[in-house]
């Protein structure tokens, strides 16, 4: 239910007043992060009350030992955690002798602003000392795009009513924990702590995995515009370093502090440079100054929002909505380094541990696909490729044999990590969502290099793992496929789960077809790839027998594919049927009713019908849409998206629009009521499919970009740009006309509402529709 309390504004987010009961809230959704590392929108100044202390950085974890009360073979070994890091934001502040804390203080003026345009948080209050002697106080911050490791804030104080003493204290803190933590654990381990005149340094590691990180800060201050030297006292302890200078302020003039960070790991770093190299890069920082970087802040982003951003006219709630989750998830993911992938939070929150999940080829690919391009969409995919050894493995811990592949439901380096055996051993679709990838990335860049480097082996590996995970049905005189969950988690250990059996069967044909394409192009990898996988024309043949005889649930009478066998047997009720006080049902129900009902937390046979569209005809399409829409919750930050492109495809426009203001404010309007823990990052990239492939209708047939343009009611226009083939193409709906702009130096062909058009480079094509 929608639970509107942001300002709207089409460029920032707004919080205009202070409400320390949505504050953990406003904490995850004032985030900023550059994809290297991310900052939860905690003080800069003390805060007691309530709240997630949170910052983190790509790809440090911690493999926290699974612990249940029963074991199986295959089952993981660790549940990881991303870990909270380094506190470089922390200013203490005392006003004659009153430290500034707002869960203490009367607070008479509170302001947050995002700036999605230009990447930074801006911050301003004014807290009461004594009756007529109040600090306001402005605080500017932004975690550099251009500098990876640096972040940088302005922290400007200014006593109205009075002349107070002012005692400051800049510090680095590593004596942090996790929220998740249990018992309080401590996972950083302190390596050094030095600190002079304006800067310090600490250094720490984790436990178990030893990743190394230190953070250096610089900082100045000026007292309106004059620059003001500084005579600090030094402390030192474990994981602690700072610097605290006192002045006597004068009543109205202000004081502004700078403070300059560097973080650095051992990610990226030999760990006997970290320090080293984190100290330069902060006096280089202080050096160059806020302002250089805070231009280069706003210019790196006008530069990315010139290739991502989506504009809507006529709906300043749906605008709004679409540029936060692309801010959201351009600075969680860049795509410079393989060796990192999105979690479902980001560098939001702790939840689901900072892992990759399957969310990241099923939903986010297609953003960056179009958005960042070629070489940021196929690290991604390389990122599986890399893992494919730890896939191998996971797979023999199940009893699978001959380089089958199992990816894991969650992982950070290609170990399963998973701690529920409903998810772990059976959530297997998430293998198809890989394949489905590899597919998908080809087929929209035109380009088999990726197929034929890396993805052909990944294909093969998943191939093998549906052949024997299929079985024979002497029975149904099919292969069948036991003992599986669906993306619909209400429903779990199912026979036959329809998108299962789908996509594991598409997988085979898939891989099989490749394979014969390359042999009749005698291409020259195919036998080193065969050779490395000890592939042979009989499983080749197998593979071909199996994916002709998969058993596929249908109900006839109703022409709809079933979710699995036996759904037909539940009491089958549309979720308008629910009073108010059961809904959401994971927060009233138990687990075993849920299971037993007929609601479905996410799509699945709607999942698979989006995937593979051109597969069904559209009456198909709608009968099953309107069967199972009806029984969906959408619990899962997945699901209301899918819905959307499908209810568009059928001209179900009233339904795409209600369900994409779900998607597209899930967290700026808390619908789910769970903000607090984090955003729904991966299903951000579900929103930009919302609006480009569900009302923009965008698809990719044959060679042809195609667009089927529906815009909602109150929707004037809509305007984005794509990256299609190394081409940079922009195009503009409205109600009776379109424009589209080939910013290239190629041709193009364009389907728009069935009518093709040859768009030669760098022209402009504007008609009406027919």
């Amino acid at each position: 239910m929608r639970n509107k309390y942001l300002l709207t504004h089409e460029w920032k987010i707004i919080e205009d007043r202070w409400d320390p009961e949505r504050h953990e809230g406003s904490e995850s959704l004032f985030s900023l992060g550059n994809g290297y590392m991310g900052q939860r929108a905690n003080f800069e100044e003390d805060y007691s009350g309530k709240h997630l202390q949170g910052s983190y950085i790509a790809g440090i974890y911690y493999p926290d030992k699974t612990r249940v009360g029963w074991w199986k073979n295959g089952y993981p070994e660790y549940f990881a955690k991303v870990l909270n890091a380094v506190n470089w934001i922390g200013i203490h502040l005392e006003v004659d002798g009153v430290r500034i804390d707002l869960n203490k203080l009367k607070v008479l003026h509170f302001r947050r602003e995002l700036n999605m345009e230009e990447g930074h948080l801006l911050r301003t209050f004014t807290v009461e000392i004594e009756e007529g002697k109040t600090i306001e106080v402005e605080a500017l911050r932004f975690v550099s795009m251009h500098r990876k490791e640096i972040g940088a804030l302005r922290y400007s104080i200014s006593p109205k009513g009075f002349s107070p003493k002012l005692k400051v204290t800049p510090y680095l803190d590593f004596d942090v924990i996790n929220a998740d933590s249990n018992y309080d654990e401590k996972f950083w381990e302190g390596v050094s702590e030095n600190a002079g005149s304006q800067k310090a340094v600490i250094s720490a590691k984790t436990k178990k995995l030893d990743f190394h990180v230190a953070a250096s800060m610089r900082y100045e201050l000026y007292i309106g515009e004059e620059h003001f030297t500084l005579y600090p006292e030094i402390e030192k302890k474990e994981k602690y370093a700072a610097n605290t200078f006192e002045l006597n302020s004068e009543d109205g003039k202000m004081y502004t502090l700078y403070k300059y960070a560097a973080i650095t790991s051992s990610l990226n770093h030999s760990k006997d440079q970290i320090i080293s190299i984190a100290d330069k890069l902060a006096s280089d920082a202080m050096r160059d100054g806020f302002q250089m970087l805070l231009a280069e802040q706003k210019k790196n982003w006008k530069n990315r929002w010139e290739n991502c951003d989506i504009i809507i006219e006529g709906d300043p709630d749906a605008q709004q909505g679409i540029r936060f989750n692309i801010f959201q998830l351009t600075q969680t993911y860049t795509g410079e380094d393989a060796r990192l992938n999105i979690g479902p939070k980001g560098f939001t929150g702790e939840k689901y541990g900072g892992s990759t999940y399957w969310d990241t080829e099923a939903y986010c690919l297609p953003f960056y696909m179009s958005s960042s391009g070629k070489e940021v969409a196929r690290n991604l995919l390389v990122y599986r490729h890399n893992h494919l050894p730890k896939a191998i493995e996971n797979a023999q811990k199940l009893g699978f044999t001959n380089g089958a592949a199992l990816y894991p439901m969650v992982t950070m380096n290609g170990e399963e990590c998973h701690n529920e055996w409903e998810i772990t051993f059976e959530e297997i679709h998430r293998n198809g969502a890989i394949a489905f990838a590899i597919y998908n990335y080809s087929r929209y860049f035109g380009d088999e290099s990726y197929i034929q480097e890396y993805g052909l082996e990944v294909l093969i590996g998943i191939a093998r793992f549906w052949a024997q995970r299929f079985n024979w049905s002497k029975a149904k005189q099919k292969f069948v496929m036991l003992g599986v969950t669906g993306p619909n988690e209400y429903e779990n250990n199912v026979n036959n789960n329809w998108y299962t059996n789908y996509i594991a069967c598409w997988t085979i044909q898939y891989t099989t077809e490749l394979i014969e394409k390359f042999t009749e192009e005698n291409d020259a990898a195919l036998d080193s790839i065969l050779a490395k996988t000890n592939f042979s024309a009989e499983e080749l043949e197998q593979w071909k027998y199996i994916s002709e005889h998969v058993f596929l649930p249908e109900e006839e009478e109703l022409g709809i594919f079933l979710q699995q066998e036996g759904f037909m047997d539940k009491e089958l009720k549309h979720v308008d049927d629910l009073a108010a006080s059961e809904k959401p049902i994971n927060q009233h129900w138990s687990w075993d009713r849920i299971l037993r009902s007929c609601f479905i937390k996410q799509a699945d046979v709607l999942q698979g019908m989006y995937l593979f569209e051109d597969h069904f005809d559209p009456d198909e399409i709608e009968r099953n849409f309107d069967f199972y829409e009806p029984m969906t919750v959408h619990e899962s930050s997945l699901s209301p998206c899918v819905h959307v492109i499908l209810a568009a495809y059928l001209n179900k426009m009233d339904k795409a629009y209600e369900l994409y203001l779900r998607t597209s404010r899930l967290d700026l309007d808390d619908y789910n009521h769970e903000v607090d823990e984090g955003l729904h990052i991966t299903s951000m990239a579900g929103t930009w499919m919302s609006v480009v492939e569900g009302f923009g209708g965008m698809r990719v047939k044959g060679d042809n970009l195609y667009f089927n343009p529906k815009l909602p009611k109150g929707w004037n226009a809509l305007r984005f740009k794509v990256n299609y083939r190394g081409m940079r193409i922009a195009v503009s709906f409205e109600k009776d006309k379109f424009q589209i702009v080939n910013h290239s130096n190629s041709n193009i062909n364009l389907i728009v509402k069935d009518q093709i058009y040859d768009l030669p480079a760098s022209s402009t094509l504007e008609n009406t529709y027919l």
